[in-house]
């Protein structure tokens, strides 16, 4: 299973990520990635480079909630030429507008709502929808689990396993804050997960020291959980 650090805090890109991407450079991270909400374009264009340049993927997720701007931003990120890009309801209008880019798609399942997002949703619509993004193509799915208000949060990650089969990657974002959760995502099925306000307001291990510490300890608890 693999980490994606993300460089936000309650659903937005912080201030200081080009600080952050250096100061974590040494640890090597492999994926690193931002909200399209929080900085300008501009900004985001630098921060783009800046992770590239630290030797890791580049992951932005949308967390806009008008049409209009999760189109604009799906626009960003294919122009930033984005590695992965994760969020946003419009699976069928992202894979058009993404389509003859390297860009990855893996858009919501379920009924976001809101920012910072909660989850609506049954599992059996969330599998449904999985199947729908892996028919369109998609890369696969962003699932907000651990803020799901209707369903179990690994009935979730499940069912997005069971729509995808072994043809997708399953990513849990949101409220991972413990080993505990991290482990059981895996077994249900995930494929990865992010981790941002957690790490960088250093409440992953309290206590635990600085960010690079919480970081290094997420890294171990992602091994261990295969």
């Amino acid at each position: 299973m693999d980490f994606i650090f993300m460089l936000t805090r309650d659903d937005a890109t912080v201030a200081n990520a080009l600080e952050i991407v250096e100061a974590v450079r040494p640890l090597g991270m492999k994926h690193i990635g931002f909200k399209d909400v929080g900085a300008e374009p501009a900004t985001l264009r630098r921060l783009a480079a800046a992770i590239r340049e630290a030797g890791a993927s580049v992951w932005m997720e949308i967390v806009s909630t008008s049409r209009e701007d999760e189109l604009r931003s799906i626009a960003l990120g294919r122009d930033l030429g984005v590695d992965f890009l994760m969020g946003g309801v419009g699976a069928e209008a992202g894979v058009r507008l993404l389509e003859g880019s390297p860009t990855r798609y893996l858009p919501f399942a379920g009924k976001p709502v809101g920012h910072p997002t909660k989850l609506g949703g049954a599992a059996e619509e969330v599998e449904a929808h999985c199947r729908t993004f892996a028919a369109l193509g998609c890369a696969g799915v962003d699932i907000l689990a651990y803020r799901a208000t209707e369903a179990n949060p690994l009935d979730l990650v499940a069912a997005c396993r069971r729509g995808f089969g072994d043809r997708g990657l399953v990513v849990v974002a949101g409220s991972i804050d413990c080993a505990e959760r991290i482990a059981a995502i895996s077994a249900a099925g995930a494929d990865a997960f992010t981790i941002g306000t957690a790490a960088i307001d250093c409440s992953y291990v309290p206590g635990g020291g600085p960010l690079e510490a919480q970081l290094r300890a997420v890294l171990r608890d992602c091994a261990a959980a295969g």
